[in-house]
């Protein structure tokens, strides 16, 4: 059997640019196993795999290490791809996820991701959290992810954390944040115990972003970047319990999975 696969570069309009995902199509859920050997052989930080439907596609996320409940980036080129190649007619396309149904529109060829917002509730700056990113932020707030945020974009740039003990705080992930020079706010984002010890752009990450921000400079609609090497931007806006995340995708590959061997059926599609 023979798997289509894509690799393409999330929230940015530049190759090279971004966060790279892959999209595996599937007409039918691979075993399990399949699955996650499938993304740690991509050894990207998410392999998106959909089947394609026209109504509502089946949506799930890996990372080299394991399933996560919510990504961002993978979403954003899952959606580029059906766009593309499956439903070129389509202005708007459902998923179902982990996350419960996660819409995606066109607007020429920018993407708008529907996520939930997850606000973080705040706690206390540990002697744990600082040590682990070797530098005092602000404050903290907890939702899936921990968030750390600092004064000053050159803060965030300036942060060389150390991965081990940031995988031992009790917390998926750990987003550290600040102003803008140029935008609203800037990001980055570790999550070294699921296998990716910093991400270049994270779309789930602006589900707690988005609320903190929009509450502090009191305004709904932001902008954001990720200040990772390869760097990212996105449009966001705060909708109630929604946010919307939206950015550019540019494709770098094509091609198909050898998969002799796994034609097993896995769970029922959902």
């Amino acid at each position: 059997m023979k798997l289509p696969l894509y690799q393409l570069d999330a929230f940015t309009n530049r190759l090279f640019g971004g966060n790279p995902a892959a999209v595996v199509l599937l007409d039918a859920w691979l075993p399990d196993a399949v699955l996650a050997a499938i993304a740690a052989e991509n050894n990207l930080a998410e392999t998106a795999f959909v089947i394609a439907r026209a109504d509502v596609s089946p949506l799930r996320w890996f990372t080299p290490a394991i399933e996560v409940d919510l990504c961002g980036h993978a979403t954003l080129a899952a959606a580029d791809v059906l766009f593309r190649y499956r439903f070129p007619s389509h202005k708007r396309l459902v998923f179902s996820t982990k996350s419960g149904e996660l819409a995606v529109t066109r607007e020429g060829a920018l993407l708008k991701m529907d996520f939930p917002a997850r606000p973080g509730k705040q706690v206390a700056v540990t002697d744990a959290l600082v040590a682990a990113l070797g530098a005092r932020p602000r404050e903290a707030y907890m939702a899936r992810d921990l968030l750390a945020v600092f004064d000053a974009e050159a803060e965030v740039r300036a942060l060389r954390p150390d991965f081990a003990r940031i995988a031992a705080l009790d917390a998926f992930a750990v987003i550290v944040s600040a102003p803008g020079d140029t935008v609203d706010f800037v990001s980055r984002f570790f999550a070294p115990g699921a296998g990716v010890p910093e991400d270049p752009v994270t779309g789930s990450a602006h589900c707690t972003l988005v609320p903190y921000w929009a509450a502090r400079l009191g305004k709904s609609t932001l902008t954001a970047k990720q200040l990772s090497a390869r760097g990212g931007d996105l449009l966001c806006e705060l909708r109630g319990e929604r946010v919307t995340i939206a950015g550019h995708v540019v494709e770098y590959l094509r091609g198909e999975i050898e998969t002799e061997g796994s034609a097993s059926r896995g769970p029922t599609e959902s």
